[in-house]
C-alpha cells in the first residue's frame, strides 16, 4: 500500500470513529456533540455571555447562538437578563438541562486526551505539526471548529444546526 493510500485509509478511520461516536451520543440522549459541550461549558460557567461561551468552546457567535436557540426551545437552558446590567443576557442550565448533562456519556476527546497526554512532548509535537499540515492541505484553515471530536459541528454548519 503507497503512503499516501495508508494516510487516506487513516484520516477515514478518524473521521469513522468520529461519526460512530457520534450517533451513537444522539441516540443515546438526543443531544448532539455540540449541544452537549455547550451545556457542559455553561456548567462550568453559569451566567455567562453567549460571546463568552462561544470564546470557551471556540465557536463563532452565531452558531452557539443557534444551538442555544435549540437547547432553549428544549428548556434545556436559559437566558435572562442580568440583574446588574441589563444589557447583559446571562446563559443558565436548567434543572433538566443539568439532569440530561448528567446522564450525558463522556464525548470522544476525553479518551483521547487522556492518551494524548501519556505522549511525551516530542511525540505530542510531532502529532499536531502532522495534523496541522494535513488541515492545511485540505484547505481547512477557516473552517470554524472547536477542540471537539464529532461531525455533527460540520454537518451543523452546512443545515444551520
Amino acid at each position: 500500500m503507497q503512503p499516501v493510500d495508508e494516510v487516506l485509509t487513516a484520516l477515514r478511520r478518524i473521521i469513522r470513529a468520529i461519526d460512530l461516536h457520534s450517533r451513537q451520543l444522539t441516540k443515546e440522549t438526543s443531544l448532539t456533540g455540540p449541544q452537549l459541550m455547550l451545556m457542559r461549558a455553561i456548567a462550568d460557567h453559569p451566567g455567562d455571555t453567549t460571546r463568552s461561551i462561544a470564546k470557551l468552546v471556540n465557536l463563532s457567535q452565531a452558531t452557539v447562538t443557534s444551538i442555544i436557540d435549540r437547547l432553549e426551545a428544549r428548556t434545556l437552558v436559559i437566558r435572562q437578563r442580568s440583574t446588574l446590567d441589563k444589557r447583559k443576557v446571562e446563559l443558565t442550565l436548567t434543572e433538566e438541562g443539568k439532569e440530561a448533562l448528567s446522564k450525558a456519556p463522556a464525548l470522544l476527546q476525553n479518551a483521547f486526551i487522556k492518551q494524548f497526554e501519556e505522549l511525551a512532548q516530542w511525540e505530542q509535537t510531532l502529532i499536531l505539526s502532522s495534523l496541522q499540515r494535513v488541515a492545511s492541505m485540505m484547505d481547512a484553515e477557516d473552517i470554524d471548529a472547536s477542540p471537539m471530536l464529532t461531525l455533527e459541528q460540520h454537518l451543523a454548519s452546512t443545515k444551520g444546526e
